[in-house]
């Protein structure tokens, strides 16, 4: 089976990083002896160290709660350098990543029946991917539909695809269209991207090009009617409420409303870096009360150092140069709205500069911070790969076993680890699942 073999194929991928700091430490001594026989007891160590991580992670149900679909034969920016998605089965069975949610998103379009039908259209042929590449048998992968789908399939050794879906604006104005895309797989919810629609506010008001001007930074006040109304179609049938990319009001009303926990796939502390899309303490405190998760991300707009006042107006700067406002609720914010390749290409590459160093080091930072805020039970990993997501240590689904090396550096326990990987998630499917109507 699979799973029994999966961290040894990710170990490959780190051997040579993981002992370094060995050779390194080693070659720091001026006896020679005494270096080599340190050397030896540090490998051994080390190499019992790995050891661990790959039994953990080889025994664990190992998922990814959010990845953007990849439309093949078209250009995407977001893609591996080998031109694949971060999240291709073969990457998967490296990285011993044995779930991936695959989201059935599209970006913020005009609110009218054409802008609507534009919409549904993208959203069908994301669908139809996904279906095609469970399909395919070279790819020994299923798409699952129930916890114990999914189980299975990690029992026997199968990859296993979800289907995620994210933007009303999908759905134009009828609630009720969430039936069609639950039959079609879907099993978790998400209202909003960029941009609010008909039924909720996003964190993320968009900008006007042509006026220069925000949306207000709130048109409902949290959810519509509309947006009420889906929160309770979403629970009747017994799938996943995520409040993801929800403004503020919005997904706290969305925690109140839903009658089983709710998830954020792809939300990072705000505590920890001030930006709309991470999740205040006050939306963390309540996701854990009511039993939810909060599932972090290896995404560099959302894990920088904000508490530095320096790289703010630096960044203003850079932004005031390429022509675009320079009030962001992200660094790299409107880098759309930049028509000349040139440009966008060196305002991309001066506000990463500005960053930093971002690793897997800042991502496992916020998931330290989650945890011990609101207890292991309530985070998981969400990657939004193929949507601008990848730092060092975990540029896609092949490095997924660093993560569990990392967690376990950090003194997480092996069923921590599990909980943390997927076995929250099951359990919020789950509760879920037996709520259905």
């Amino acid at each position: 089976m699979r799973h029994s073999s999966k961290a040894a194929n990710a170990a490959k991928a780190i051997l040579s990083t993981a002992f370094l700091s060995i050779s390194l430490l080693a070659g720091c001594s001026n006896d020679s002896s005494t270096a080599n026989d340190a050397t030896s007891a540090t490998n051994n160590d080390d190499e019992a160290f790995l050891l661990e991580a790959q039994a953990i992670h080889a025994s664990a149900l190992t998922l990814d709660a959010h990845a953007d679909i990849e439309m093949p034969g078209k250009p995407s920016a977001y893609v591996g350098a080998d031109g694949l998605s971060k999240v291709a089965p073969e990457k998967m069975v490296v990285g011993g990543l044995d779930a991936v949610v695959m989201s059935v998103a599209v970006s913020p379009g005009p609110r009218t029946p054409e802008g609507y039908a534009a919409a549904q259209e993208i959203a069908a042929a994301k669908l139809a991917v996904v279906k095609a590449m469970a399909a395919d048998p070279t790819n020994n992968t299923v798409l699952v539909l129930t916890p114990d789908a999914l189980i299975s399939a990690h029992e026997a050794g199968q990859s296993a695809l979800l289907l995620g879906f994210q933007n009303a604006l999908i759905l134009g104005t009828d609630a009720s269209a969430i039936e069609t895309f639950y039959a079609d797989g879907v099993r978790l919810f998400a209202l909003t991207h960029m941009g609010h629609n008909a039924f909720a506010d996003s964190s993320r008001p968009l900008f006007n090009a042509a006026t220069g001007q925000r949306e207000a930074t709130a048109e409902h006040g949290g959810l519509s009617e509309l947006g009420i109304a889906a929160i309770k179609k979403i629970n009747a049938l017994g799938a996943i409420v995520d409040i993801s990319q929800l403004s503020k009001q919005a997904a706290l009303q969305a925690i109140e409303l839903s009658t089983t926990p709710v998830v954020a796939t792809h939300s990072n502390a705000r505590a920890l870096t001030q930006v709309s899309r991470n999740l205040s303490d006050e939306e963390l405190d309540r996701i854990g009360a009511t039993g939810g998760i909060v599932h972090v991300a290896p995404f560099r707009g959302y894990l920088f150092d904000t508490s530095n006042p320096q790289m703010d107006a630096d960044i203003r700067a850079v932004r005031r140069d390429a022509n675009i406002d320079e009030d962001y609720l992200y660094p790299f914010e409107l880098y759309w709205e930049i028509d000349d390749v040139e440009v966008k290409k060196t305002f991309l590459t001066k506000v990463s500069a500005l960053l930093g160093p971002i690793s897997l080091k800042d991502m496992l930072n916020h998931l330290d911070y989650i945890a011990k805020r609101i207890g292991i039970d309530h985070v998981g990993i969400g990657t939004d790969f193929n949507h601008g997501s990848g730092i060092p240590g975990y540029e896609d689904a092949s490095e997924s076993l660093n993560v569990t090396i990392g967690m376990l550096k950090r003194g997480y326990s092996a069923e921590d680890i599990k909980k943390i990987w997927g076995g929250n998630f099951i359990r919020v499917w789950r509760e879920a699942e037996a709520n259905a109507q």
